[in-house]
């Protein structure tokens, strides 16, 4: 009850402003269409401004809003236009039909986690880390359910600020201070967006398709 407590606390504006970040990564799991995805990656950049759950220095915020930035140019990047589009594939379904439990029994598991426990914590940093076990589920769901490696970059996105939130949590608690400093989580996204980019841009440029389940297609 006290992470409901810590929510309800909150304006109908905080709510939005807090529930809006996994909820535009949701739109980029669910919904086709690589400018309204792009928007949401947008989205992201701006509502990423005031989160002080961040609990982050400012360049680091900063940079934050940066990855966002740059993640929603890699989304409407002029190569999406130029790739072979596949006939749609039963894998899809296949794939939806996983990730949607999958996604939401692990955001029920982290919720519950983070249920246990906040009765030890402030409001603050219970929704801190309740939001990133969100996040985190959405990145998660994300990257099960879209087989686009131009959509990848987005899900390690979410993924990564997701754990950037849960460590954020995990500080405010550790009284040694032997934990990961902020930032660390945005440090191993930047790698692996800037990885995950490179992986597109080849799979386009040799195979014609940036889609995972054309891998087949690929020949030594």
């Amino acid at each position: 009850m006290h992470l409901l407590d810590a929510w309800t606390a909150l304006s109908v504006a905080d709510l939005a402003r807090l529930l809006g970040i996994p909820a535009a990564v949701l739109v980029a799991a669910l919904l086709p269409g690589r400018r309204l995805t792009g928007v949401a990656a947008l989205a992201i950049a701006l509502l990423v401004v005031p989160c002080a759950e961040l609990s982050a220095p400012l360049g680091v915020r900063v940079a934050w809003v940066a990855l966002w930035l740059v993640i929603a140019a890699l989304t409407i990047s002029r190569g999406l236009d130029t790739v072979r589009t596949p006939a749609p594939r039963r894998g899809g379904f296949e794939a939806s039909a996983i990730a949607l439990p999958l996604g939401a029994a692990l955001a029920l598991l982290l919720l519950a986690a983070v249920s246990r426990q906040s009765a030890t914590l402030a409001p603050l940093d219970a929704r801190r880390a309740s939001l990133g076990a969100l996040v985190l589920s959405a990145g998660v769901l994300h990257l099960v359910m879209r087989r686009h490696t131009r959509r990848a970059p987005r899900a390690f996105g979410a993924l990564g600020f997701g754990l950037e939130l849960l460590a954020a949590s995990a500080r405010r608690a550790d009284v040694t201070g032997a934990g990961a400093p902020a930032g660390a989580a945005l440090l191993g996204t930047c790698v692996a967006v800037a990885l995950v980019s490179r992986i597109a841009g080849s799979r386009e440029q040799w195979s014609g398709s940036p889609l995972v389940s054309d891998a087949h297609e690929l020949h030594d």
